[in-house]
């Protein structure tokens, strides 16, 4: 898509006002992003979800920075014509500012991406403005930080009471003080999410944060149903199931070599007689 051009920090902020959605989704390679492009994606997330979906971790927390550099650079060679963040892995910046800029440095020196994304709120907010001090624009994320998932009890949903829902607020107005372009919402009740969203003037991008977000954001492998076994997940609504399409596809593949079906005359290539013969010496009529 040579037409298209990559949105910037300054064109998601004024579709927040215009009232036009952001689209994200995750990849993590070549294929991915490409297709991802070619759909006319707004954002493509290079998510430590990684570790889940594709490295086959149970949770986000054994992906390196390592990882993350390969995999948003093999993204980023397939769709050059879109805005690309890249997430900062656990405990890549929780320590010193200079840790945290050598983590970010590599992800946008060698990754290639246009931006990364940290998770925390308040906690992380001088992190964040030294982030954007130095040039780099950053994407907050708070709700369900997947990274902190052992100190938060699991995969639960945030904001379901006055205290907490005061507390997501908060840290949302600290991150965009701090110079957050926008947000990830994730697993926040609607009613939460909206009064952030209209609170906030940067913009918010939802998963299972309901439908008054300033956008919204799905794993790429939750969306084609691209798991085996897949696990059902109420935010997420499946728009293809490649997964058994290329189970059924595998499947038979195995069963045409076994029985002989293929290769078939279609897919071969066939010699004249003259390197039959170099091979074998005279071959007599139909002997091929």
């Amino acid at each position: 898509m040579a037409d298209k051009q990559a949105l910037n920090i300054v064109k998601m902020k004024k579709m927040k006002a215009d009232g036009i959605p952001l689209t994200m989704i995750t990849a993590y390679d070549y294929p991915s992003a490409r297709l991802a492009e070619e759909a006319d994606i707004d954002i493509i997330l290079v998510g430590d979800s990684l570790g889940n979906v594709v490295l086959g971790y149970d949770t986000t927390l054994p992906v390196t920075l390592d990882d993350m550099v390969y995999h948003t650079r093999s993204v980023v060679r397939g769709a050059h014509n879109t805005f690309i963040v890249a997430d900062m892995p656990f405990m890549t910046y929780h320590g010193s500012i200079d840790e945290s800029l050598r983590g970010v440095r590599r992800l946008m020196q060698e990754g290639r991406a246009h931006a990364v994304k940290v998770e925390g709120g308040v906690e992380i907010c001088e992190t964040v403005k030294q982030i954007v001090s130095a040039g780099v624009p950053v994407l907050g994320h708070i709700g369900l930080t997947p990274q902190s998932v052992n100190t938060i009890g699991g995969y639960r949903i945030q904001g379901k009471d006055p205290a907490d829902a005061q507390r997501l607020m908060d840290e949302a107005k600290a991150l965009e003080a701090a110079g957050a372009f926008a947000i990830v919402l994730e697993l926040v009740t609607e009613e939460v999410a909206e009064a952030i969203s209209r609170a906030i003037s940067i913009p918010t991008i939802g998963i299972g944060a309901g439908r008054y977000t300033d956008g919204q954001v799905l794993v790429y492998h939750d969306v084609l149903r691209y798991a085996s076994p897949y696990r059902e997940k109420r935010f997420v609504k499946t728009y293809a199931d490649i997964g058994t399409q290329i189970r059924e596809g595998i499947t038979q593949y195995v069963q045409e070599v076994k029985q002989r079906a293929f290769p078939d005359e279609s897919h071969v290539f066939k010699a004249d007689e003259t390197v039959l013969e170099s091979l074998y010496g005279t071959v007599s009529k139909g002997a091929k």
